[in-house]
Formats: C-alpha cells, structure tokens, sequence
C-alpha cells in the first residue's frame, strides 16, 4: 500500500522510537542514531527560539525608531544661539531633513553593516564607540551583582528547605520579603547615607577602586537574591520528598551529598527559568543604580541620550539591551531544556 511521503516533524519522533525497540529487543544498537535522535529536537527548539528573536528584534528597532521620532523637541532644539540657516545645515548633516520613511530605510541600512551611527550630543564620536567605552562598566556591575544574587538566594534558600519550619527558614523568608518589599531606589539612597557619609567605609559615588563596586552590586543583587530565595526553597521543598532522594539517604549518602549532587539539579530548575527575567531586571535596573551612584555606565548614558534627544544613541543603547536581553533568554531557554527534556520535546 502506498503512503505519502514522511514530514519533516515526524523525523524526531520515528528515530527515537527506532531507538528505544532497538533498545527493547537487543537487536542492534546505534549509539550515533540515539545522539541524533536527541540532538533533532534540540536543533529544532534552538532555530525556533533564535528566529523568534530575529522577529522581536527587528520590531523593537521599528518600535523606537518612530518613537522617539514623535517625541516632542530635537537634538539641536536645546543649542543656544542658532540661527535656523544653522540648524538646516545640521539636519542636512545629519540626514534629518529627508523623509521619515527615507531615514528609516537608511538607519537600516547602515545598521546591517554594523554601523550605528554617529553621535548627535558628542561630536566626533559614533555611538559604536560611546557603548564600547560604556559597556564594560555596565557588565562588571551586572556580572558581580547577579553573583551577588545568586549566592545570597540559593545559600538562604537551600538552608530554609533543609531547615523548614525553623527560625532559618522565618529569617530567609523575612529576608525575602524585605528585598521584594523595599525598591533599590529606596535601599541606595539608604545604604550610602548610612555607610558611606555617616560611616564613611565606602565613597558615596564613583567607580574607582573595589570599594566603589560594593554598595551598588549590594543594592543591585540583593533586590533579585529574594525571589531567588523563595525559587530555591520551593523547588528544593518538592524535590526534597520524591523517591530518589529517599533512596540515596538509604544508601547511606551524606546530607551534603544528597542536596549537592541529587537534589540542587531539579530544585534549581525555577531558578534557571527565572535567570532570564533576573538578568533583564539587572540590566534595566542598572539605570537606576548608575544615576544614584554616578556609575559611567550605559545606563546612566540611556538616561543622558533619551533627554538631549541623541536618536542614535537611544536606538543603540536600545538595540544592544534587546540584543543581551534575548540572547541571555535564549541561553535559559537552551539550559531549562538541557535539564528538563520534556521541555525541548513539547516545543
């Protein structure tokens, strides 16, 4: 009897049922064939995720370009003292006496090569070169702060599961409410009137030495270690009371054992689900945390570009946040599936 020919969809699904009667009859076995079976649907979930991306991209360039277009002022309406023969040549400089649709299409362009631009506020500079100057500030603020989170809540979440019902468990949770409760625009203010100008152990602004670093990861960290926290202690709570936990304490494995090699890998699955929002909350919260403490970062330079009304500088501070934002989504998205399979196979 003849049959169609197979879809493409169907492939995953035929090689790991080849796969696992292969295993069940002990005919054959093809290690290269189970690798591939698992390795399609992988493939498949990554070029699903990347071109989802691709399309979230390409509209939130479209997004802010006519966005900040419509916002009310220019870059050059602030300037003193120019004269509208001045200001005509500017715009002819700058491209912005064409077409809005024109300026779009050649941003576009310009943008598929690399080049984002020049600056409208910092002469002689591209913003290409203004966000290579800035980023690396902005990263070691992000990097040391979600470290900061992340010790924090898993170390206070994984004694709050161990010790459930104790007055470990109540200060975590305390802890915990307290950073979800209390804004870092609250908590910085706070922290550099307390321990910087009344104490005087750290300076009240600035990026210079490590001292600078402390207070604003602090701030930073702390308001994401609470709900890392919380993840930690519920998932490790379920995954506490399932059957192969119990059988490893009957094998005589020590607690440490138990929790590091056994119960972390599944009790730290919301937290890597929660990673991908944890790192976009940091990174726009890096706004906040740049202007209280006078950080020359990218965020402090967003704040700047979108009040002088530096379109490229806006568009492009926009266009790298979108970029780490979904690329670091995506990361998560490709380590929830490494750890859970279902994941990937539902996809």
């Amino acid at each position: 009897m003849a049959r169609g020919p197979v879809r493409a969809s169907a492939i995953p699904t035929i090689l790991t049922t080849l796969c696992r009667s292969a295993s069940v009859n002990q005919k054959f076995h093809s290690p290269s064939l189970l690798r591939l079976a698992t390795f399609i649907p992988m493939l498949r979930f990554i070029t699903s995720r990347l071109l989802q991306s691709l399309l979230a991209l390409f509209l939130v360039i479209t997004a802010t370009f006519f966005m900040i277009r419509f916002v009310p002022g220019g870059p050059f309406t602030a300037e003193k003292a120019v004269t509208p023969e001045i200001l005509r040549n500017l715009e002819a400089h700058y491209g912005l006496d064409k077409p809005l649709w024109r300026q779009y299409l050649d941003y576009l362009g310009r943008l598929g090569h690399g080049d984002l631009g020049p600056s409208f506020k910092y002469p002689n500079r591209t913003v290409n070169e203004i966000i290579a100057d800035k980023v690396p500030v902005s990263a070691e603020l992000g990097l040391l702060s979600l470290g900061v989170a992340l010790i924090i809540g898993i170390t206070l979440g994984t004694f709050a599961a161990i010790r459930r019902n104790s007055w470990i468990d109540y200060l975590a949770s305390t802890v915990g409410m307290t950073g979800i409760s209390i804004p870092s625009f609250v908590v910085g203010p706070l922290l550099v009137l307390g321990l910087a100008i009344h104490a005087g152990w750290f300076n009240a602004s600035g990026w210079y030495g490590p001292a600078d670093r402390v207070l604003p990861c602090l701030v930073l960290g702390f308001a994401y270690a609470a709900p890392i926290s919380r993840l930690t202690r519920g998932g490790l709570l379920e995954v506490l009371n399932q059957d192969f936990i119990r059988t490893a304490r009957a094998k005589g494995a020590s607690e440490f054992r138990v929790i590091t090699r056994h119960a972390l890998r599944g009790g730290l699955l919301p937290v890597v689900s929660f990673l991908g929002p944890a790192v976009a909350g940091i990174l726009t919260g890096s706004f906040v945390i740049e202007t209280i403490f006078q950080i020359p970062g990218i965020g402090r330079e967003f704040v700047n570009s979108a009040t002088n009304r530096d379109y490229t500088l806006v568009l492009g501070t926009v266009i790298l946040y979108a970029v780490l934002i979904m690329a670091l989504n995506l990361v998560v998205d490709i380590l929830q599936a490494w750890l859970n399979p279902k994941v990937r196979l539902e996809t």
